[in-house]
């Protein structure tokens, strides 16, 4: 049997050790910062600094003597993150340590960017070699990096895995495994019982399915501020009645992106044991076809009591994260968050790399854009317009699931699940899949987000 996700073991830095061979890197702008014992050799080697660029030096036994890595120019570095981690997966097996050429943030990052790199999906296929390994640099704070490292790794598990075996009830086991590793409370609400504990809305979009539909409720510490987490679950889309086509449903796998990155952050932050009070709450579904699936035309009554025109099954991450917004705050807390791979407009307006984010607080936008700079997790600030709000208005019921017109459809998406919020919100509507392979991110799924947020919760929560 398969371990759980949360049990898989991740990348981690390599015990201190006196032979590890150095690494140098190297600035395309600087080569004279070349070691002298291997500027002849780099010189004859035509290595000059370029991102990405491998030399290994041999020394007089002909054994590897130190490995040069180039880091690219300033200009390059603005255009690539993570610019050295490829190293981690083209230098020979080994250990090796940074000896020069990085420090501060710089290091920190290329220390990263090696666990990142290290990162392989092997579930399905014979495990990789042995690759290479980094001694932690000095300066670094290696265990909050290794955590780091370790939910990114959750993350992108859960994504890649299919839906063969990423139900809703697998994805409930993972989130119970996480519990378990970090001594987390969890409740998990299944099948008709959503019905009679009022969350139509979750029951509804899930009820097709051959896999019942649940609400996973994980809580985590006993003081501090309190920061709740809502990751959309969606296991698998066929868009429901309004059936996707072929080319549109290959990739829906990935549809449970914000659970997978919301699960892969509270691991960061229970592993950092951060002095704060974490609820973490995923309505996973399956959106499937069968004589039961909700239709549209429909009208739904959420758990607020605010009704839901139904105008596409395929605009169904929005239904279940409303019940599980508005049960976030029917509690005490001082920041909801929700994640949710929500809308194609969102790609089309900023691509697969950067996480757009909505949050009515001009502070709470400012936090998040400088600890997204800070860690190379790049996010984008989008309007909650209120202009746009009767765009969600149908008339015939309080909310329009799916409006017509095709404008502003992540902004729309955004308003439709402010309605469901009474608390400080930020939401973001990411995309979860890194459609080709760059350094510290391999091709498929991909944590987008949390770093960010994460680096930026002492300023959200005044921690």
């Amino acid at each position: 049997m398969e371990p759980p996700m949360t049990d898989r073991t991740p990348a981690t830095f390599a015990a201190p050790d006196s032979a590890a061979i150095p690494l140098h890197i190297i600035d395309a702008d600087a080569t004279d910062t070349i070691p002298q014992s291997a500027r002849a050799w780099a010189q004859a080697s035509g290595f000059t600094g370029a991102a990405g660029a491998i030399l290994l030096v041999p020394g007089a036994d002909g054994a590897i003597a130190m490995a040069l890595v180039g880091q690219g120019s300033a200009a390059t570095r603005r255009r690539t993150r993570f610019v050295t981690a490829t190293a981690a997966r083209k230098l020979p097996a080994g250990t090796y340590a940074i000896a020069s050429g990085l420090d501060g943030q710089a290091l920190e990052d290329a220390a990263l960017g090696w666990l990142l790199e290290s990162y392989s999906f092997d579930r399905y296929t014979k495990p990789k070699p042995d690759a290479a390994q980094l001694v932690a640099p000095d300066g670094i704070d290696a265990p909050r990096i290794e955590a780091i490292a370790a939910g990114e790794a959750l993350t992108r598990d859960l994504i890649n895995t299919p839906t063969s075996d990423m139900s809703p009830a697998d994805l409930e086991d993972a989130a119970r495994s996480l519990a378990r590793r970090h001594d987390a409370r969890i409740n998990v609400i299944t099948g008709d019982d959503l019905l009679s504990s009022n969350f139509p809305m979750i029951h509804a979009v899930g009820r097709a399915s051959a896999t019942p539909p649940r609400l996973i409720d994980m809580s985590w510490g006993d003081t501090g501020p309190h920061l709740t987490l809502v990751g959309k679950g969606v296991c698998f889309d066929t868009g429901g009645l309004n059936i996707k086509p072929g080319s549109s449903m290959g990739l829906m796998k990935k549809d449970m992106g914000g659970a997978a990155t919301v699960l892969g952050l509270a691991r960061m932050i229970m592993a950092l044991d951060l002095p704060l009070r974490l609820r973490v709450l995923i309505p996973a579904v399956e959106n499937s076809i069968s004589g039961n699936a909700f239709r549209p035309q429909d009208i739904l009554t959420s758990r607020k009591g605010l009704t839901v025109e139904i105008n596409n099954t395929d605009a169904e991450g929005r239904l279940v994260l409303a019940d599980a917004l508005a049960l976030a705050c029917e509690a005490e807390t001082d920041l909801v968050i929700s994640m949710a791979t929500l809308t194609g407009a969102a790609r089309v307006a900023v691509g697969p790399d950067l996480a757009p984010f909505f949050t009515d607080d001009d502070a709470s936008a400012a936090a998040l854009t400088a600890g997204a700079a800070q860690v190379a997790d790049p996010v984008w600030r989008l309007p909650f317009h209120d202009p746009y709000e009767d765009m969600i208005e149908p008339g015939i019921a309080d909310l329009d699931n799916a409006p017509s017109g095709g404008f502003a459809g992540s902004i729309t998406a955004a308003l439709f699940l402010r309605r469901f919020t009474d608390k400080p919100y930020i939401h973001f509507d990411i995309y979860g899949w890194n459609p080709q392979p760059k350094p510290a991110r391999p091709k498929g799924g991909v944590g987008m987000g949390a770093r960010a947020i994460l680096a930026a919760l002492p300023d959200l929560l005044k921690l």
